[in-house]
This record gives C-alpha cells, sequence and structure tokens, in this order.
C-alpha cells in the first residue's frame, strides 16, 4: 500500500501531460514539425539553465517565468518562419534552434555549482519526486490550455490539417500559430520542469504516432493515444521503482518498446490483410477462382 501511495502523485502527473500533450501532438505531427516540441522543451530548459547561473532555485517560481520568456520567444520565432515565402523549411530552423539551445544550456550549466545533476534533471526528470502541489498546479494549467483549444478548435484543426483551405478562408495563419506555439509553450515549459526533456518529447509524439498506424481520424487517434500513454506510465513508473531506475529514462524506454510492438502489430494486421487482397486480384485476374469446366 506505501508503494502505491509513493506512485499515485507521478501517476497523477503522467496523466494530466498524456492528456495534454497527446492532443498537442497530433497538431504536431500533422504540421510535419515533429521536433518543434523537442526544441521547445530545449528552449524551455536553456531558460531555467540561466535562472540557475542567476543563482535561483531551478523549481522556484522565478525560475519558471524566465523559462517560460524564452519559450515565448522560441514561439514568435517558429510563427514568424511559417510562410511561403520562407525559403528554408521549418524543419531545419527547429534543428538548429534545438542544437544551439542545447550547446547553450552546456555551456551556461558548465559555469553553475552541481551542473551534472541539473543537466540531468533537465534531460529525464525526475517526475518520482513531484509534489501534490505541482501536480495540482499541472491540473489547473493543462485544464485551462486544453479549454483554450477546445473553444478554437476548428481554427487550430483547420491550420493543422488543411493549411491551404485556411489560407483561402484568409485566416491569420501567422497569429493563431503564434496562439498555438504560446500556449505549446506554456504545457512544455511546466512540463520539462517535472518530467525533463526526453520524456515531454515523448508524451507529445509517441502516442501520437502509435495511434496513427491504426486510425486516420482525429476522435480514434486521441483515443487510441490516451490509452497508450496511460498504459504506459503506470508500467514505466512501477518498473522505475521495482527495478530501481530513472524514472524519466525508464518511461521512455517503455514508450519506445510499445511503440515497436505496436509497429510489429501493424505488420502483421494490416501488411497481411494487404497480401491477402493482392493475392485475391490476381486470382480474379487470372481467374483462379472461376469453377472449372467440364470437358
Amino acid at each position: 500500500m506505501s508503494i502505491l501511495e509513493f506512485l499515485l502523485a507521478p501517476f497523477v502527473a503522467s496523466l494530466i501531460l498524456t492528456g495534454i500533450t497527446t492532443y498537442l501532438g497530433v497538431h504536431v505531427v500533422e504540421r510535419g514539425v515533429i521536433f518543434v516540441d523537442l526544441s521547445l522543451a530545449q528552449i524551455a530548459a536553456l531558460g531555467a539553465a540561466v535562472a540557475v547561473l542567476m543563482g535561483l532555485d531551478p523549481h522556484s517560481s522565478n525560475s519558471y517565468w524566465i523559462s517560460l520568456g524564452f519559450t515565448f520567444v522560441g514561439a514568435i520565432i517558429f510563427s514568424a518562419l511559417r510562410t511561403r515565402r520562407v525559403h528554408i523549411p521549418q524543419e531545419a530552423i527547429i534543428g538548429i534552434t534545438y542544437a544551439v539551445a542545447s550547446a547553450a544550456t552546456i555551456l551556461a550549466m558548465s559555469k553553475a555549482t552541481g551542473e551534472t545533476e541539473h543537466l540531468k534533471d533537465m534531460l529525464v526528470g525526475n517526475i518520482l519526486a513531484v509534489s501534490w502541489n505541482e501536480v495540482t498546479r499541472a491540473a489547473i494549467l493543462c485544464g485551462l490550455i486544453g479549454a483554450f483549444h477546445y473553444l478554437f478548435r476548428r481554427k487550430f484543426l483547420l491550420i493543422s490539417l488543411n493549411p491551404q483551405e485556411a489560407e483561402a478562408q484568409r485566416v491569420s495563419i501567422r497569429f493563431w500559430d503564434f496562439l498555438f506555439y504560446a500556449s505549446f509553450g506554456l504545457v512544455v515549459t511546466f512540463a520539462v520542469a517535472i518530467a525533463g526533456v526526453l520524456l515531454v518529447f515523448c508524451y507529445l509524439i509517441v502516442p501520437s504516432v502509435g495511434a496513427m498506424l491504426f486510425a486516420d481520424r482525429i476522435g480514434p487517434r486521441l483515443a487510441i493515444g490516451w490509452t497508450l500513454g496511460t498504459l504506459v506510465s503506470a508500467l514505466g513508473v512501477y518498473l522505475s521503482v521495482v527495478l530501481d531506475l530513472p524514472t524519466g529514462a525508464t518511461i521512455v524506454c517503455t514508450f519506445g518498446g510499445v511503440l515497436l510492438l505496436m509497429f510489429l502489430v501493424h505488420l502483421a494486421v494490416y501488411h497481411g490483410q494487404s497480401g491477402r487482397e493482392l493475392h485475391g486480384v490476381h486470382a480474379e485476374a487470372t481467374g483462379a477462382n472461376d469453377p472449372p469446366r467440364r470437358a
């Protein structure tokens, strides 16, 4: 019973992150900017590193606001670059931003006391140490962001799924992109503080990618993604305690293993169906299924 009580807060935090990040991950995958979440998470980590360098507690509210300010700058950059007049692919800018933010974080932490531990926390996090106060704040923040996206879901989905139609309807793509990335950044900044960069990336991408293997519509994708995130979170947190392993890294590896298993199931089911369909077409074309003729 004591183990269950110990795991309850981390598990609830994982559920909250799964709920909002799976939805945001659907948008990210549809937009084709897979690494934007990793880049924004790293920018948030850079802000936290700067706060540590300034002598602030990495878990204080001041550190959070500094980190959020850095993330908003990233949101402005990414939303401004989404235009056909820019010849450089957006994914290239995202990758460069991630590399520079990562290097800048290492440089900042190299001048801070206890830099190794801080870097480890920002990379893989320590979700087992999450408090109920942080869980409550996460629930409020993610609830507000979720309500905001639900209220303007038609605009966000149109821009993500059909940007050409959005342009035809004279929707201000740059403005709504900024709102998307800004709200995205609010979630990522808070999530990185409790879960780390790698785990946040997995929560945002893996459930959406896994759901795409078995569903084409948004509703079923969300259902599959939320189920996947919930089960993997429970399994990863449990394994980290039983095997005495870092929680964030354990959940990330569990996500990878489950996604591989889903891919193998997808190959077995859908490729098997395709093979039978091709065999049926070939048989029909060659007349193999025709009844035998009498002599």
